[in-house]
């Protein structure tokens, strides 16, 4: 099959080959302690880097568990793994994968329910970031392959309840092509890569992305509710926070998806109307429905309870930021701020576009932000570049960009 480049003119080339279940057929799924032992005996004694994927029910349930694991080496094939199953004791699995590198596209997905079950990469390669750092626009792992394998892998279960038992065999054919050429498109864009001088860049953050801690619980999770901007008084904000939380415990409890407990429209409707009691609440849309009449009363305690805070434990309008202001207040605030920025971004864009790099990726942008607010109190390539290795800048990142934002900080 023919390949194309990042930016190369569209030749013309055969269609793509449908592939509707992996080569080899899709395996039964390993779902007891000694099926796991025999598999991951199996995966150890493989060679080369090692596919893996997994399936969540995101949408259906609360937790971010992985509901199946899928993993495919060479001299192996491909092993689908119910954790649930072996009541996520997947430590055969885990000694089998040590010391290997791991395939996988956009790991940070996958990676925090994989370090649920104790599985942690030592190496890395994640294909949609190398797609990214190659330049191709579109990163999906079906475009990617398709573009540069000459494959088209059949879709439609990606958001699927994949909590369900036993998993419909389509399923499982879409959850074993999701491996079945991880590893062929590793070593497709590793070529990409070497060959535009990137790759050492790539390495680099994978290990960024695989050394990096999770992320901090967010302080007011409820400030993320749908359609929140509409609620525009201390008190309404205290109604969304207290029905957010009331929901947040019942879906915990039931681990199901917060949205199937109550949608953010019926607390964000709620809010606004602030009916006076049980009455005036059933006749809200959603709240008429059986499910919502049942928790009537849950619903109108945490209603109750915001109406009955004081004025100093209401939350403020405007939501915590440790960062700067929005920039486009920055003209006003801070004008020298507004024309370090201006100057930062048209560097970094030009850099960015003559390595063919998303602009993100060659800086974060919520770095780039802070550094022009607030830079350094000297500025020179010194303490430019301890700051931005501070707030996580890679090597490479700071190689490319130092001159500029050196330049762009200076009054």
């Amino acid at each position: 099959m023919g390949t194309t480049g990042p930016g190369d003119a569209e030749p013309v080339l055969p269609e793509p080959v449908l592939l509707t279940e992996p080569n080899g057929g899709t395996p039964e799924v390993v779902s007891t302690p000694d099926q796991l032992a025999a598999v991951s005996g199996a995966i150890a004694a493989g060679h080369g880097p090692i596919a893996v994927d997994t399936e969540r029910a995101s949408g259906y349930r609360y937790s971010q568990r992985a509901y199946l694991v899928q993993v495919r080496r060479d001299g192996v094939g491909t092993v689908l793994i119910d954790p649930v199953a072996v009541g996520d004791r997947v430590q055969p699995l885990a000694e089998a994968l040590a010391g290997t590198e791991w395939v996988l596209h956009a790991a940070s997905q996958d990676m925090p329910c994989l370090a649920e079950l104790n599985l942690r990469p030592d190496r890395l390669f994640d294909t949609e970031l190398a797609g990214r750092l190659a330049g191709y626009e579109r990163v999906a792992l079906g475009t990617l392959v398709e573009q540069m394998l000459g494959y088209r892998l059949e879709k439609g279960h990606g958001a699927a309840d994949w909590s369900r038992r036993p998993l419909p065999q389509d399923w499982l054919n879409y959850a074993a092509l999701d491996v079945e050429l991880l590893v062929p498109l590793r070593d497709a864009l590793e070529a990409e890569l070497r060959v535009q001088g990137k790759f050492d860049w790539a390495l680099e953050e994978f290990e960024a992305l695989r050394t990096a801690e999770p992320a901090a619980p967010r302080a007011e999770p409820w400030r993320r509710t749908s359609g929140i901007h509409r609620v525009r008084t201390p008190r309404g904000l205290a109604a969304v926070r207290s029905r957010w939380e009331a929901r947040d415990a019942l879906a915990r409890q039931r681990d199901v998806a917060p949205g199937r407990v109550l949608p953010d429209s019926a607390i964000v409707h709620a809010a606004v109307t602030a009916p006076a009691d049980e009455v005036g609440l059933l006749q809200l849309p959603v709240f008429r429905g059986r499910a919502q009449r049942r928790l009537a009363d849950v619903w109108m305690r945490a209603l109750r309870g915001a109406a009955e805070l004081t004025r100093d434990q209401l939350p403020d309008p405007a939501p915590p930021n440790d960062g700067p202001p929005p920039a486009n207040r920055w003209a006003d605030k801070d004008p020298e701020a507004a024309a370090r920025l201006a100057a930062a971004r048209a560097a970094l864009t030009a850099i960015a576009e003559r390595n063919r790099l998303p602009l993100e990726n060659l800086m974060q942008p919520d770095l780039v932000r802070r550094t022009c607010w607030e830079p350094p109190k000297v500025i020179n390539h010194d303490t430019v570049a301890d700051a931005l290795r501070a707030g996580g800048a890679r090597e490479w990142q700071i190689r490319l960009t130092l001159d500029a934002l050196v330049e762009s900080l200076n009054p």
